[in-house]
């Protein structure tokens, strides 16, 4: 018997080391990856782009936001891999009775590390997760004590209407630890009104999703903030909270702060 409390207190029990998973998440599906669970993942999202080749070979098992629960029965998973911001709790609810379901529930680099840990553990892949863990903390254990500069920064991630990244996020937490201090002050998600702001933020960056912000959007924001350095940057390795934190600190370091 497995027994793993995932990260809403749920304990999770399981009769085997887990062969047949469908990941919920899109980090978590590179992660699984990176632990060479090639034959146990069956299922994934549509939005589980990487690996490639598991994009293009897994079965699909529609939204993070809407799976399709026929689709994931007939896959006959002994073990479900979701997180509580990104999936629907109708969705989860649905799947528990077909299989455990293992839950994230991520604010943080310390969740995201405990997360992978768990994982790891579950899915008896301890060695490959603590090398891949043992790679992320170093990077930011570095990083984060060069960290000095304390100048605002307004992280959009949608456009009509502009929707920014606030606090009690995954992405605000690696503001702070680029050493930027994050401009939104509200909490989650909320939509900006550029009309009302008394301030304008240092850094503006533009993040490649879910909105794929461009080049154009620049010298449009630009002529609102003409005294903000605005930047693309990759969402990816600002918000997966999977193994790709292992190129995070890398990117952050080739950033224009």
């Amino acid at each position: 018997m497995i027994e793993s409390i995932d990260q809403m207190n749920q304990i999770i029990r399981l009769g085997t080391i887990p062969r047949r998973i469908v990941s919920l998440v899109p980090s978590q599906t590179e992660f699984l990856h990176a632990l060479g669970l090639e034959d146990e993942v069956v299922g994934i999202t549509k939005f589980c782009t990487h690996p490639s080749e598991w994009f293009r070979s897994k079965k699909r098992v529609g939204g993070t936001k809407n799976v399709d629960i026929e689709k994931v029965k007939t896959l006959q998973p002994d073990l479900i891999i979701g997180n509580k911001e990104e999936n629907s709790k109708e969705d989860i609810e649905a799947l528990k009775s077909i299989c455990p379901v293992w839950m994230s529930d991520i604010y943080n680099l310390n969740d995201a590390i405990e997360m992978m840990r768990k994982i790891g553990e579950v899915t008896s892949k301890t060695i490959q997760s603590t090398e891949i863990i043992c790679k992320i903390q170093s990077d930011f254990n570095s990083f984060f004590n060069q960290s000095n500069t304390s100048e605002s920064v307004l992280y959009l991630i949608w456009k009509n209407p502009y929707i920014a990244v606030g606090k009690q996020t995954f992405i605000d937490d690696m503001i702070q630890r680029i050493g930027l201090t994050n401009f939104i002050s509200e909490e989650r998600y909320p939509e900006v009104d550029f009309s009302k702001l008394e301030n304008h933020p240092d850094h503006i960056f533009l993040s490649s999703e879910p909105f794929p912000f461009k080049e154009e959007h620049i010298e449009e924001l630009q002529g609102k903030f003409p005294n903000s350095k605005i930047q693309l940057v990759d969402g990816e390795l600002f918000s997966w909270y999977g193994s790709r934190l292992q190129y995070s600190v890398e990117y952050f370091n080739s950033l224009h702060i």
